[in-house]
């Protein structure tokens, strides 16, 4: 049943807008910590004394949790109350991240990593969800997921930025503590602003098994994925973890058909349009990633830009993607969403297929901002038509598997985009030095590999543009309705998404060190 009345505006109100900056500054933390922990990297590694393989960790071991428990977060957010896991998920993040920056072994920083991650898989979802199920009015719903647009590459760009502060002033356990009174605001800011939720969920009818394979089964998946890039795709360890992985889901997927309240209900895949708008995520999320990941390794590598320069250099790029989550957010209910996704990806694939043309002698001005812009322009739009895509006439009581879904899908995109990405560049970088040893230079190899792992992301998001053609065309029709109890008991809102700017390049010391390997093995 869809509500055919106009619903007030709750954006239009002081508590609405509160509420809505209120999780902005959630939504922030989990941007903020991928690239301000990567930035500090170095100083953690020469201060601790950190092995190569363990600071890789540092960011894999926070993607593995995190990747690992999205669905059983955004699930649980559905059953047991969204401001509840929201509080859950931040309470355990700024434990995590206290004892991060207290610890003094590598033991302890990664093992306060891995907690990190699963409270940042608590809060995303959650967070979400509390969007979609709070802002009834479309007009209000898009809105504000226009608004979070922005919010991914000005964490990325703020966090590389404040990072290189922190890590060159007091020191790099600041990166860690800086979390805390923001956690505390947010904590705050839940109890005053949101209205607790029934417990929709008894442990007689909880779905135990469904939740350890899911969640098994993703842990296996992300951590075959991050580690294939070490191992090689062909080497026996990573066969295996992908064929438990993939053991672990089918087997979820049977258990989940069986059960009379199952965890993950796979009937929200009969919605029109979401599996097409998580799948566009996962393809799109692959390419833009690793754009940024490359990106910003020519700029260090090659052009010699130090860590603090490379963010800022991002800076227009945060630019384009404001106006273009603008521009989207006026267009979606005229032209449509599948219209929006479809252009953004192309206009993304035109910036990616000029930055694939980087050469070693380049520089920023000439060869990397006009493809940056284009291609910010592009994102910003896929960011909104996906999210509007995916979270679209999803019911209430799945908003939360909805939010997680998406999210999931970006995370997945991320890791599987580095992992292919990473590859094709160092194994063309591994041709040309063999090839032409010793007449191709370190930057002439590295920038080489550069640019076909660029070509092919371009390639990525022309496939993206296909898939998401078969998105509902979405224009901002009414949600469906609110039960009595549910409005009555849900009184804010909340944005999240996923996407990542400058963040968790877990790869990036893996792929250096494989360069390094093949420049050894050359010579």
């Amino acid at each position: 049943m869809y509500a055919t009345a106009t619903r007030p505006s709750f954006l239009a109100t002081r508590r609405g807008r509160l509420i809505l900056a209120l999780v902005c500054v959630a939504a922030f933390l989990d941007f903020l910590d991928a690239s301000i922990v990567n930035t500090a990297l170095p100083t953690i590694r020469g201060q601790m004394h950190f092995s190569i393989q363990n600071l890789q960790w540092l960011v894999s071991g926070y993607l593995l949790t995190y990747g690992g428990f999205l669905l059983l977060g955004g699930r649980a957010a559905d059953l047991f109350g969204r401001r509840r896991l929201l509080a859950a998920g931040t309470s355990l993040f700024g434990l995590s991240s206290l004892a991060a920056g207290v610890a003094g072994s590598e033991g302890l920083l990664i093992g306060a990593r891995l907690v990190q991650g699963v409270g940042a898989a608590m809060m995303t979802p959650a967070a979400l969800s509390i969007l979609t199920t709070s802002f009834p009015n479309h007009d209000d719903r898009i809105k504000a997921i226009g608004v979070w647009s922005g919010m991914p590459p000005l964490a990325g760009v703020f966090g590389v930025l404040l990072g290189g502060l922190l890590a060159g002033g007091p020191g790099w356990r600041w990166v860690f503590f800086v979390n805390l009174p923001v956690c505390v605001v947010v904590l705050v800011g839940l109890f005053v602003l949101l209205r607790p939720e029934p417990n929709q969920a008894s442990a007689t009818d909880f779905d135990a098994p469904g939740a350890i394979l899911s969640t098994a089964g993703a842990l296996v998946l992300v951590f075959a994925l991050v580690n294939a890039p070490n191992i090689g795709w062909g080497d026996a360890r990573t066969i295996a973890e992908l064929a438990g992985a993939l053991i672990l889901l089918v087997a979820f997927v049977v258990n989940e058909q069986r059960r009379r309240n199952p965890l993950f209900p796979l009937s929200i895949f009969r919605i029109r349009g979401l599996a097409a708008a998580d799948a566009t995520q996962v393809i799109a999320q692959a390419a833009f990633y690793s754009v940024f990941f490359f990106i910003t390794l020519y700029m260090q590598s090659v052009l010699g830009f130090k860590p603090f320069w490379a963010g800022a250099a991002y800076i227009p790029l945060t630019l384009g993607v404001g106006v273009a989550a603008a521009v989207s957010t006026q267009l979606l209910p005229r032209i449509g969403v599948r219209s929006i996704i479809v252009t953004g990806t192309l206009l993304g694939a035109s910036g990616v297929f000029w930055l694939s043309r980087i050469p070693v002698q380049g520089t920023y001005a000439a060869n990397v901002l006009p493809g940056l812009v284009v291609m910010a322009l592009g994102f910003g739009a896929v960011f909104v038509g996906v999210q509007t895509a995916a979270n679209a006439g999803v019911p209430p009581d799945k908003a939360g598997l909805a939010a997680a879904l998406i999210t999931a899908s970006s995370t997945l995109g991320a890791a599987l985009g580095l992992a292919i990405f990473s590859a094709i560049a160092t194994s063309t970088t591994h041709q040309m030095l063999v090839a032409h040893a010793p007449h191709a230079s370190q930057l002439e190899a590295l920038t080489a590999g550069f640019r076909s792992a660029l070509t092919v992301s371009g390639v990525f998001l022309i496939a993206a543009a296909g898939i998401a053609a078969r998105t509902t065309n979405f224009r901002g029709q009414p949600v469906p309705s609110l039960s009595q109890e549910t409005s009555a008991t849900l009184s804010a809102d909340a944005l999240l998404g996923s996407g990542v700017v400058l963040g968790r390049g877990e790869a990036l010391v893996t792929v250096q060190r494989h360069l390094g390997e093949t420049k050894h093995d050359a010579q």
